[in-house]
């Protein structure tokens, strides 16, 4: 358990996820947090992360920033959603690690595992398949940084866990319309469309000043970007909605509404995760008879070797190898998106039309996790998608005040 003194360094505070880690801790007496946006600092600038370590040095990090994105982004942008976290990832575990951080948390996804991985997905699926072709950059990205927890423990004895959050959703989701994940990206085009239904420009353009939109379109053969903005003029704000299926009382949604997707509410995630953080030691996942049986080797002057640190399985055949010690967070529970969308139609009072473009890719067409192990280290779930929906859109009416 860390003291309530210790200084955490939570990466991404201002995101979905961070920020919900951020305010969990607070609750529970954790005061000394540290934080910085990304303009304060560039996870992907090595000596920048350097000298933020050598500074703060803190006691533990929660590594929950990412470059992150739904379908059309991971479409778009392969090389930079690899390239973008695998920088992040190593910067970050490479000064935690120089600057003796005893406990590190690092936030993954479920998209790691196996397009066709058996139903509901073990910790134990990953690697034995191919994954997603839409996500593969950014899985692959996340399961060199659960890979990077797993290493550093079984060679240095370094205490890093990764927990796999499910489909997230809650305070501060990013709504962009470009690179959003599918409950934010569908609220906003439902309730978009139902304004422009209503004729309420000044809730449209109140919205779009807050959340600006981009959009490339191809326009006689060539493609052309546009930014709109509260203040553009109509016409421009109508035809870059329209490219994302946003119309007068209909929207248009990717793929055919079947796969089945599991969702966690924010907040929730952030419980479990503060939960494993305080409470769950890499001992406790891989068994801690095995783990404590082994202790760091020594040279032949007495110093400790940090080469050959407790539990390291490729040094000490006996121990078998140690692989899959990272933990599913979600809620064992599973809708399709189509459901999905009537729960936000719902909640959005919206009464047009809802359709859905086949011709779209549907991604992966089912995800539902196995939660059994974290239910075993003693955390379960409190928010149902019912309610969490509706409290998503309350939040989303709240930030356009």
């Amino acid at each position: 358990m860390l003291d309530k003194s210790a200084k955490i360094y939570v990466a991404g505070h201002h995101g979905l996820v961070g920020s919900a880690i951020w305010n969990n801790l607070k609750s529970r007496g954790y005061n000394n947090l540290v934080g910085r946006s990304h303009k304060e600092l560039d996870l992907t600038d090595q000596v920048a992360v350097k000298k933020f370590f050598d500074e703060e040095k803190p006691d533990a990090v929660v590594l929950a920033a990412a470059f992150v994105g739904g379908i059309m982004a991971n479409s778009l942008y392969r090389a930079d959603f690899m390239m973008m976290n695998m920088k992040i990832q190593c910067n970050v575990f490479s000064e935690a690690y120089a600057h003796g951080v005893k406990k590190f948390l690092f936030l993954g996804s479920t998209c790691i595992y196996p397009k066709n991985a058996p139903q509901p997905m073990k910790e134990d699926c990953l690697l034995t398949s191919e994954l997603e072709y839409t996500n593969e950059e950014y899985a692959i990205a996340k399961i060199a940084g659960l890979k990077m927890c797993e290493s550093y423990n079984l060679q240095y004895g370094t205490n890093y866990i990764a927990v796999m959050p499910t489909n997230l959703y809650g305070p501060n989701d990013n709504f962009h319309l470009e690179n959003s994940h599918v409950m934010p990206a569908m609220m906003r085009k439902v309730y978009l469309a139902k304004l422009i239904h209503e004729g309420d420009w000044k809730s449209i353009r109140k919205d779009l000043t807050i959340r600006p939109v981009g959009a490339t379109i191809p326009e006689n053969g060539e493609k052309v970007r546009y930014e709109v903005n509260g203040e553009s003029d109509e016409a421009t704000i109508l035809k870059v909605l329209a490219w994302y299926g946003i119309e007068n009382n209909k929207v248009t949604l990717w793929g055919t509404g079947t796969p089945l997707r599991e969702f966690l509410w924010s907040e929730d995630m952030a419980d479990a995760s503060v939960h494993v953080l305080l409470n769950v030691d890499f001992k406790d996942i891989i068994g801690i008879e095995k783990y404590s049986s082994v202790h760091y080797g020594a040279s032949t002057d007495g110093a400790v070797d940090r080469n050959h640190s407790a539990g390291r399985g490729g040094a000490i055949p006996s121990l078998g190898e140690i692989r899959n010690c990272h933990i599913n967070v979600g809620t064992g529970k599973e809708l399709t998106i189509r459901q999905l969308s009537e729960l936000v139609v719902k909640a959005v009072g919206f009464e047009g039309e809802v359709a859905f473009d086949s011709s779209k890719p549907d991604g992966t067409m089912r995800k539902l996790i196995d939660v059994s192990k974290l239910h075993s280290l003693g955390w379960t779930h409190k928010v149902e998608i019912e309610d969490g929906v509706q409290k998503l859109f309350d939040w989303y009416k709240e930030s356009l005040k």
